[in-house]
């Protein structure tokens, strides 16, 4: 217990200043926290601390980081692109896992070592991936989506690789054995979620701390399970989170709990990966370097450039713009969690060598870093790409989920259909004037088309989505979506049409003017002026606290119920 209280010490007193420089000079955090894990490697060695200990720790962060991922599916929001997903899912793992084993028996791997290099390459992290997208996701973009639903697709498959693992040999009654079990957990996991999440709620009440402890007593008894019937830890904690996995709105405080506990455990991860790392020619020999080297730099090169082209081939195939397609496979441009997990396992077992798990290990470090700079500039990787001719897109899904006239004019073009959105529609519809709506949540995709008359579901930073909304030909363009690229996209069409545009601040919305649009709508600003409005005829005793009451009422009701999906 005195090492584990002297590993979790070192690391945090290390990670302490790479934060704080990353807070200072605006920095992605995965980097540096990757940095620090190394060095915090190095502290190890003068402490004397072993490399068991730091799998082991690195064993359980990932379990409960695996806990985090349960809690977080929501199927609704995956299933609208599950199939696409699911093909390049599996893309990934047939054409770059069978890359990664060739790779690794033509620098004369042993092909039975060769495989877990296959799944180091084909695995994507879902805590990379997704938590770099998490604007994306919470904003119901499709690239988000499809990200999620490849990273789910994968991690349903990992846990399948994971528990025949755990048997230690390839015979086929053990393994069916341990899939039974798992397959057992998994079920009861959904039973508990359906029949007893709800229970421990009303037995908590109005307290947050009860409810946490409740769920952490929950996280326990699986993975207590999970280790009584000899199958890794990290399934019975994703057991754990399907138990848990519920509305956010209804469990507020228990989720921000369990953001915060997920927000240790991240950094754990990462600085555990560091730790691990063994840097050549450092620690080994000339020769061995250079092995190592090539090794890393196949595997790295599979995972950042191979792993997100073919994932972008295929969305592109199935009919997803360019665009969509590809920032949805940057999320895959690194080795994955459940990947370590299962070399850990394969290392403990003897299954694989130190100097190809060492090679691993560096490899998921580097990708890691990598997958946080591609995500910060993804944009502009795209554009390059797009501009050159090195990515041509398809136009399928567009034409296909759309329903607009090709000689619609004098028309008026809402992007979004949230609240404000479907407001614009019934103003047009009562004034009988002709529009369209342009929306790229798949999940509004069946209220668009049994609601609006006309419609373009697309990415609205897309050319072709404003030539199908016959955007030249438009009135007047409302953007309803807070976001300074769809903003600044619309403008650069350089159409003859009024642009009303929405930001999220004074700053933005006095740039956005500067630059051509006829007005801007900034929430918070309006907001603040009808609650000032409103105080003000309540205490000069221009409307009772009743009445007040009453008209908030009435304003709430007759606000459109639009849906509005959780993750």
């Amino acid at each position: 217990m005195s090492d584990l209280l002297t590993a979790v010490s070192i690391m945090f007193i290390v990670a302490g200043p790479f934060l704080l420089v990353a807070d200072r000079y605006d920095l992605p955090t995965v980097p540096l926290l990757v940095l620090a894990g190394i060095v915090t490697g190095f502290g190890f060695d003068a402490f004397g601390i072993d490399e068991a200990l730091t799998l082991e720790l690195a064993q359980y962060g990932i379990a409960l980081l695996v806990f985090s991922f349960g809690v977080e599916i929501d199927i609704s929001a995956v299933r609208t692109v599950l199939v696409d997903s699911e093909l390049a899912a599996l893309a990934q793992i047939l054409v770059v896992g069978s890359l990664g084993v060739g790779f690794g028996v033509i620098l004369g791997v042993p092909p039975e070592e060769a495989l877990f290099l296959g799944v180091a390459a084909a695995l994507s992290s879902t805590l990379v991936g997704t938590a770099l997208l998490q604007t994306e996701i919470e904003m119901n973009l499709v690239r988000g989506r499809l990200a999620r639903s490849i990273h789910f697709s994968q991690d349903l498959l990992a846990i399948l690789l994971v528990l025949g693992l755990s048997a230690g040999t390839l015979a086929v009654g053990p393994i069916a054995t341990l899939v039974g079990y798992g397959f057992a957990l998994l079920v009861g996991a959904v039973l508990v979620n359906r029949y007893l999440f709800d229970v421990i709620g009303r037995l908590a009440g109005d307290s947050d701390e009860l409810m946490i402890l409740g769920v952490v007593s929950l996280l326990a008894v699986f993975v207590g399970a999970a280790e009584f019937a000899g199958i890794s830890l990290a399934v019975g904690a994703f057991a754990a989170g399907l138990a848990v996995r519920h509305d956010p709105v209804e469990h507020l405080g228990l989720f921000n709990g369990l953001a915060s506990i997920k927000d240790f455990f991240v950094a754990i991860f990462f600085l555990t990966i560091g730790a691990l790392v063994v840097l050549p020619f450092v620690e080994l020999g000339w020769s061995e370097s250079v092995e190592k080297l090539v090794l890393v730099a196949g595997l790295v090169f599979l995972t950042t450039v191979v792993k997100p082209a073919v994932t972008t081939i295929i969305l592109i195939y199935r009919g997803y713009e360019a665009r969509s397609a590809t920032l949805a496979s940057f999320s895959s441009d690194q080795v994955s969690e459940f990947a370590l997990i299962i070399a850990i396992e394969a290392l403990l077992l003897g299954l694989l060598t130190q100097s190809v798990f060492d090679a691993i290990i560096l490899a998921a470090a580097v990708t890691m870093v990598t997958s946080s700079l591609t995500q910060r500039y993804d944009e502009r990787i795209y554009r390059s790409l797009a501009d050159r001719g090195v990515i041509t897109g398809r136009h399928g899904k567009i034409d296909e989920w759309s329903d607009v006239s090709a000689h619609l004019f004098d028309h008026v073009v809402i992007v979004g259909y949230g609240r404000h959105g479907r407001k614009l529609v019934e103003t047009c519809e009562a004034l009988e004037q002709p529009y369209v709506v342009v929306e790229n949540d798949p999940l509004r995709r069946e209220l668009v088309t049994e609601e609006c008359d006309a419609f373009v579901f697309g990415d609205a930073m897309e050319r072709y989505t404003w030539e199908k909304a016959n955007v030249k030909d438009a009135k007047l363009v409302v953007s309803t979506v807070d976001s300074e690229p769809v903003s600044r996209r619309v403008l650069s069409f350089g159409s003859q049409s009024d642009v009303i545009l929405q930001a999220s601040d004074q700053p933005t919305a006095f740039d956005l003017l500067d630059d051509g649009a006829l007005y801007v709508s900034v929430p918070n600003l309006l907001a603040g002026k009808q609650l000032t409005h409103q105080i003000r005829a309540l205490l000069d005793d221009d409307v009772s606290p009743a009445e007040l009451r009453s008209e908030q009422l009435q304003e709430i009701e007759n606000q459109p119920d639009v849906p509005h999906h959780h993750l």
